[in-house]
């Protein structure tokens, strides 16, 4: 499966080896120069890693983290020269996954940031299958299965389903649903999202409880 990366890195160079190494894989590689920058991204990106410098221009790697954890569980790997324990502890303390000290393996870290995502998924990758809970996605058929049985869904509600079981837990706004389901150019307002997620449940019956309302937020899939 397609992995979508955020790298964030304010050396260029090293932001180009990066971006070729995920692209040599298959992957789909974003970048930002700034921690601004990144959360920018991150806010309408349905991403499933981001690899992230600490010493940077603007908000720095530790505050990006604890900016993204107030919404986002998506894992998070530190890339860094700062190697002293407490700056390794305080970044575990503020959410990330991993800390990687420079210089590093470039095949360690794609398969240490490959075993985050398939981890973070919760569930099986294989070819273009995704199982998470009871529910398993085939992708290239674009049709989705709650154990045996086929959930019958229109291409919305599938984008809308697949969108919240890919950031499983994570609470997500109408806002962003809508714009990493269906783009910006989409016509409708934020409470249209609402009337799909009604619809999911209905398709879904007894494993519509995987769908939860976060109150005055969104909502967020879980298991």
């Amino acid at each position: 499966m397609e992995y979508k990366v955020l790298i964030v890195e304010d050396e260029k160079l090293l932001r180009e080896v990066l971006t070729d190494l995920f692209v040599s894989k298959g992957d789909t590689p974003l970048t930002a120069e700034n921690g601004a920058k990144a959360l920018e991204i991150a806010q309408y990106e349905e991403l499933d890693a981001i690899l992230l410098d600490i010493m940077m221009p603007e908000l720095n790697g530790f505050e990006v983290c604890r900016a993204l954890r107030k919404t986002s569980d998506v894992p998070i790997v530190f890339l860094t020269a700062l190697s002293d324990e407490d700056d390794k502890l305080y970044g575990y303390e503020l959410g990330a996954d991993d800390y990687i000290t420079k210089p590093f393996s470039l095949p360690v870290l794609y398969a240490k940031t490959s075993a985050l995502i398939r981890r973070h998924k919760g569930g099986v990758i294989t070819g273009d299958k995704f199982a998470v809970g009871k529910l398993t996605f085939v992708i290239s058929q674009r049709r989705v299965y709650a154990e045996a049985n086929e959930v019958k869904l229109s291409p919305k509600e599938y984008d809308l389903l697949l969108c919240l079981a890919r950031n499983k837990n994570a609470v997500m706004s109408r806002e962003q649903l809508i714009v990493k389901c269906w783009g910006y150019d989409y016509d409708g307002d934020d409470r249209s999202v609402d009337t799909y997620i009604k619809r999911l449940r209905a398709a879904l019956g007894e494993y519509a409880g995987c769908i939860e309302t976060v109150i005055k937020a969104g909502y967020r899939f879980v298991e």
